[in-house]
């Protein structure tokens, strides 16, 4: 009962981030601001499970810094990276010319809240349970070190890419140094990494692995649905972007190989 009450606390406070966010973006003109929600809305749960929870209150704090420090560092990052530019041509193809404000919750606004909802079950299950079993607790440490590595591939990948882009020599360029020599999408990974070691930290008993399927969805989502295999379509055409897949990994890093002749 109490996981309930947790749970329909968490999507309330899902329901409030995107809707605060539907109506910024519907007042300046782009739904891209909804790539600032994602961070936002699962701090916002963190925070109500934490709160409204009464398991053990160790964990229920350290899952709310951890997701803080990731959510808020991606929320801002996309407040810097979208100043001043349009929409999202993600967006663009995606609403297909109709803005108007069912259209837009349904394809957007209505997916991604359930989204951060179901992804962030292990938080919101890791609030009503007791204390992690000692058994588990090097299960614990692992997730925060993978939680570490993601977080540093995905905040230092985002600082690598706009200090590239910053300098107008590289205009039309592909980015192929640092993280990005290793792999395709250090961002994307770091994320992924970042979700499989927050479930990591969440597992406090058995009923635990039920939620297994949040980082698994998570995952999806960074690869297939919204994240590099929606990148790479609308990379295809740039040069030198063949010749970068071919000594490159796509996903998981691992050292370059030398180019296709």
């Amino acid at each position: 009962m109490e996981f309930l009450v947790v749970s329909a606390a968490s999507l309330a406070a899902v329901v409030v981030v995107h809707t605060t966010t539907f109506l910024i973006g519907r007042r300046i003109g782009r739904y891209n601001v909804v790539d600032t929600a994602w961070g936002v809305g699962f701090v916002a749960v963190a925070a109500v499970a934490a709160v409204v929870g009464s398991g053990d209150l160790f964990r229920r704090i350290l899952l709310l810094v951890l997701v803080a420090v990731w959510g808020l560092r991606l929320a801002w990052h996309m407040i810097v990276k979208s100043a001043g530019k349009g929409e999202d041509p993600r967006y663009q193809d995606l609403l297909r010319g109709d803005y108007s404000a069912g259209h837009v919750i349904r394809k957007v606004f209505l997916i991604q809240g359930a989204a951060t909802w179901f992804v962030s079950l292990p938080l919101q299950l890791s609030a009503v349970l007791g204390p992690t079993p000692a058994l588990l607790r090097p299960v614990l440490a692992l997730g925060v070190g993978v939680w570490v590595i993601g977080l540093l591939f995905e905040a230092v990948g985002d600082h690598q890419l706009r200090r590239f882009k910053a300098d107008p020599a590289n205009k039309g360029v592909i980015m192929d140094r640092g993280l990005w020599a290793w792999t395709r999408h250090p961002n994307y990974f770091g994320d992924a990494c970042v979700w499989w070691g927050l479930w990591l930290v969440s597992i406090a008993g058995w009923v635990s692995v039920f939620t297994i399927l949040s980082p698994v969805l998570m995952t999806y989502f960074l690869v297939y649905a919204t994240g590099a295999r929606l990148t790479e379509r609308y990379m295809a055409n740039r040069q030198g972007f063949d010749e970068y897949c071919s000594r490159t990994s796509f996903f998981v890093p691992r050292p370059p190989r030398s180019p296709i002749s």
